[in-house]
């Protein structure tokens, strides 16, 4: 059984595309030889930033021989069916045999399918993924119609046996596969043959080539951490620069330099971006003081100098991009120092959405809902207010202008540096939190209150243009907005009921969009009327008249409990249970409603709670039916003096106490208790079931019975509405 070795070389590869082409590679030849009846034992793909391997052990030699019954058209039906079904099927009218069915006779044509050469097939497969390969992005060059990340400049295609390898024939647009392959660019030049993957991967290292990422990773992070350990130092770990880094290099050198004194005084968040951004450097951290003092940067190739020239030109590199950041920190530090309006004011210019207005509109939006929320989150409200007004004021500094990436985290030092209180100046860092599902979620009361104000608004303001999110189509992110309020409101354990908030914010941001809308007429009497009423004239003219308040919250809020059953189904909990909890009354109380789904979960996950909620379903069943074929509702009138059984009586019984049990507990919140009372009906009611005839013969047993199992469903009601949980 051979071994297949591919290698296609070429100019760079961006790093960002290695990863996922040398995964495309392994997928799409394995994919093409198993289809073509080649089955292997294993397959690896590798990448460097010139050349994509793959390898594949235990190759079959051939495809199988292969035989197929193909039945056709019945006998006697029509010339050109037959023919169709001839030419299908590759076979003269001679080869075809008649065979007796049920449905009468019918033809059946065997067709045989010889097996074919594994160098044949390789070679239809390889230039087919060649051909059609999935860059992100791609090029031609010179007269070729072939398109490939970077021009492709040669093919290695060996199967190798114990007796030896043998190229596979192979020509791409007059690219010919070959043995051969290209050690290091500078270190190695020149071609050399290989016989097998182990050659080919011994060759390469020989030749100053690591084939593997993991292993030049692995590389550059053990030499960066020692050489930043021998100096008393750490290394600030970043996988994704490390993964982008071994991607960069083939033969991977780690030198460590120092940062000129002068820049040391920056933020570190700014040190580390900067580096990162546009260096491609790792930051190197003074435990002690938390300062960077050093990068580490990753060269291609050993010099006789031992990477003194190459650390040189990149410290001067990086003095200049440090230069410019440092411009930028102090020249906001004047203005935070002196008067944080002047960036406010700029804001007002600047556009959040054409139909919502600018962004100083939108901050005033968030300070009104995130003073009204501060009674819920245990904020002071001026403060929330304050933190609100100052949060994204560093939107409009020169420092976030450079790096986006840094919003937030500057606004605290400026908010800090202009003497404003340190919980009001963490609000700005962490109100944009949670971004995922996994970030960190904000717990000081300020910086929840701002961002809970800042997604309710993004929410409420784009359901008010009728912006919604579409199938996998969410242009502003208010899934993750809604998952945001969703973690927020359950980590910090508010009691936050959503529809009056959602109603206010969404009457706020109609009279934002119609106040927006008529800036934009072409009438300049109306545009110039707007302006002189300003927003707050269209807020309160929304408030008064609009008349869809009340369906657009309860839509949001029906939006926010569809992004919680996908939250509490990752935790374990069914999207019925959900259900069931969401059509009880305060269910815009997120953190109400998951106490009671998680409550029931847990009680329905024992043989009580499930026998109970089968006895629930079957009481239900019998009401559901005799009212519908009687035309009253029994929900009243069950006497206890009309049993006829002594199940009937327990049941009775048992009802009065669980109803105490249930009122009592639901007042103080205490599902479990709740839950736990109505899963002790269990015995009473599968007693009743099996002792009695509920339809029965009299009557007035039979009503009594019937409003007997009214009472059973009016007892489990205010705890969950049971007839949406499944089986």
């Amino acid at each position: 059984m051979p071994d297949l070795l591919i290698e296609l070389f070429s100019e760079e590869i961006p790093a960002r595309m290695q990863s996922r082409a040398a995964e495309d590679l392994k997928a799409r030849v394995t994919d093409g030889l198993v289809e073509a009846g080649l089955t292997y034992a294993g397959a690896a793909a590798f990448s460097t930033p010139r050349r994509l391997t793959l390898a594949v052990d235990g190759l079959l030699a051939r495809s199988p021989d292969l035989r197929e019954e193909r039945k056709g058209p019945k006998v006697g039906a029509p010339d050109k069916a037959i023919e169709g079904f001839l030419r299908g099927a590759g076979v003269s009218r001679d080869q075809l045999e008649e065979r007796d069915t049920p449905k009468g006779a019918v033809y059946f044509a065997t067709i045989d399918k010889p097996g074919r050469a594994a160098d044949e097939i390789v070679a239809e497969v390889l230039e087919q993924v060649i051909r059609n390969f999935p860059w992100p992005k791609s090029m031609r060059w010179g007269a070729g119609s072939l398109r490939w990340v970077r021009p492709l400049q040669s093919i290695l295609c060996l199967l190798t046996e114990e007796d030896g390898a043998r190229v596979v024939a192979l020509d791409v647009d007059g690219i010919t596969a070959g043995d051969s392959t290209e050690g290091h660019r500078f270190m190695a030049p020149g071609r050399f043959a290989v016989t097998s993957f182990e050659d080919y991967e011994a060759k390469l290292k020989r030749a100053h080539v690591v084939l593997s990422p993991s292993e030049r990773a692995d590389h550059i992070w053990a030499d960066a951490t020692n050489a930043a350990f021998a100096a008393g130092l750490e290394v600030v770990e970043d996988r994704g620069l490390l993964a982008e880094v071994a991607g960069l290099v083939e033969w991977p050198v780690v030198l460590m330099g120092a940062i000129d004194d002068a820049f040391l005084g920056l933020p570190p968040e700014v040190l580390q971006t900067s580096m990162k951004e546009h260096q491609k450097f790792f930051s190197v951290r003074n435990p002690k003081t938390a300062r960077i003092e050093k990068f580490v940067t990753v060269a291609n190739r050993e010099t006789a100098d031992h990477g003194a020239t190459i650390l040189a030109g990149n410290q001067k590199v990086l003095s200049a991009r440090l230069a410019d950041a440092k411009f930028f920190w102090e020249n906001d530090l004047r203005v935070a120092g002196s008067d944080l309006s002047v960036w406010a004011k700029s804001l007002e210019n600047v556009t959040f959405h054409n139909k919502l207005g600018s962004q100083g509109a939108r901050i005033a939006r968030i300070a009104d809902l995130a003073a009204d929320l501060a009674a819920a989150t245990g904020a002071d409200a001026a403060q929330a207010r304050e933190a609100a007004e100052l949060a994204k004021l560093d939107l409009s500094s020169e420092m976030v202008y450079e790096f986006p990436e840094l919003q937030g985290l500057m606004g605290r030092y400026y908010i800090e540096a202009a003497g404003r209180d340190a919980a009001v100046a963490a609000a700005a860092e962490e109100h944009y939190s949670p971004l995922g599902p996994s970030d960190d979620v904000p717990m000081a009361p300020i910086s929840v209150t701002v961002a809970l104000a800042d997604k309710l608004d993004v929410l409420t303001g784009f359901w008010a243009i009728d912006e919604k999110p579409t199938g996998s189509k969410d242009p502003f992110a208010l899934r993750r907005a809604a998952l945001g309020v969703i973690r927020l409101i359950l980590t910090n354990d508010l009691r936050l009921p959503l529809v009056g908030p959602l109603r206010s914010a969404i009457k706020a941001n109609v009279g934002a969009a119609t106040y927006s809308s008529a800036l934009q007429q072409e009438n300049p009497d109306e545009a110039r009327y707007a302006k002189e009423q300003g927003v707050s004239h269209f807020v309160e003219e929304a408030f008064k008249t609009f008349p869809n308040a009340d369906a657009l919250s309860a839509d949001l809020l029906s939006f926010i409990h569809d992004r919680l059953k996908v939250f509490l189904r990752d935790q374990g909990i069914r999207h019925d249970i959900i259900d069931a909890c969401i059509a009880m009354p305060g269910s815009d109380d997120l953190n109400l409603l998951v106490k009671r789904a998680r409550a029931l979960a847990q009680v329905l996950d024992t043989e009580d709670g499930e026998n109970m909620l089968q006895g629930f379903k079957r009481a239900n069943n019998i009401l559901t039916q005799a009212e519908e074929s009687d035309g009253v509702e029994y929900s009243f009138g069950a006497d206890v003096k009309f049993a006829e059984d002594q199940t009937e009586r327990d049941l009775f019984d048992a009802l009065e106490a669980a109803q105490g049990v249930i009122t009592t507990a639901l007042a103080q919140e205490d599902f479990p208790a709740a839950m736990g009372a109505m899963a002790a009906l269990r015995a009473p009611v599968d007693a009743f079931f099996t002792a009695v005839q509920v339809n029965a013969d009299n009557q007035i047993v039979r009503r009594n019975r019937l409003n007997l199992l009214g009472q059973i469903r009016a007892v489990c009601a205010p705890v969950a509405d049971l007839s949406r949980i499944e089986g």
